[in-house]
């Protein structure tokens, strides 16, 4: 609910400006006073909604969680690199271990089809060597 409006008495207003004319393209004249022009408002201080330190602060902590979330995924493709490398190791271990084995099997079992073969003469030498 409004309070009752003040009743509205003649406003005085400053010493009367001096008493202008116009002509009128019709001819006729209209004659009054000049009046100043109302000062302009002085400017508000406008601020923004929101603050720039809080603004400041939400894109620091986004920029936080960013470089967090790269560091994760920097350390797990890390060690996923170590485990594939880890797994080429072991691989080429097994196979240069398998070639290995096959030229140690294939060379005595070629051979030597049956059993052990003794070479009599190198072993009477290595004997006579032995017992002077």
């Amino acid at each position: 609910m409004h309070p009752p409006a003040a009743p509205l008495g003649p406003v005085q207003p400053g010493p009367p400006s001096a008493v202008q004319s116009i002509v009128l393209p019709d001819g006729r004249v209209v004659i009054g006073y000049a009046l100043a022009p109302a000062p302009a408002p002085a400017p508000v201080d406008t601020r923004p909604a929101v603050s720039r330190t809080a603004v400041n602060i939400a894109l620091g902590g986004i920029g936080f969680a960013a470089v967090c979330g790269g560091l994760f995924l920097l350390t797990s493709f890390i060690a996923a690199l170590t485990a594939f490398i880890t797994q080429l190791i072991i691989l080429a271990a097994v196979i240069f271990g398998g070639w290995i084995a096959v030229q140690i099997f294939s060379a005595t079992g070629h051979h030597h089809r049956g059993g052990t073969t003794v070479n009599i003469r190198k072993a009477v030498i290595k004997r006579s060597h032995f017992h002077g």
